[in-house]
């Protein structure tokens, strides 16, 4: 038994035999479509245009303060991680996030609980 597969232009919908997966190059960033030989033309067509434009602009980075990687980056207490602060929330019963910010309020239950713990600065 033989299986056919009909490849169909992800713009338009035809399904043609012209229609193949077309990769293409913005901004450094390689993407993927399935087009047909017209709309491939378009799009050719169309990033020859867009060149100019990219190669004069400049990236614009997002505002604000840098994103560290979650979890110990930056533990709030000497001797002990983040990751220390929530398993023990976690076997308290004390609700908290995975990932991302612990809240004040677990930070001052889990010194409570350990008072060798000491902030850290």
């Amino acid at each position: 038994m033989a299986t056919k597969v009909i490849m169909v232009d992800d713009i338009d919908g035809y399904d043609g035999e012209d229609v193949a997966k077309r990769d293409f190059e913005v901004a450094g960033t390689t993407f993927t479509m399935d087009l047909g030989d017209a709309n491939h033309k378009q799009l050719q067509e169309i990033l020859r245009q867009l060149a100019p434009y990219l190669e004069k602009a400049s990236i614009v980075k997002p505002a604000g303060r840098s994103r560290k990687s979650a979890g110990d980056a930056s533990p709030r207490l000497k001797g002990y991680t983040n990751s220390d602060v929530r398993e023990w929330a976690k076997a308290e019963g004390v609700e908290v996030s995975l990932r991302g910010k612990i809240a004040d309020d677990v930070y001052d239950r889990f010194i409570e609980a350990h008072p060798d713990a000491k902030p850290g600065t």
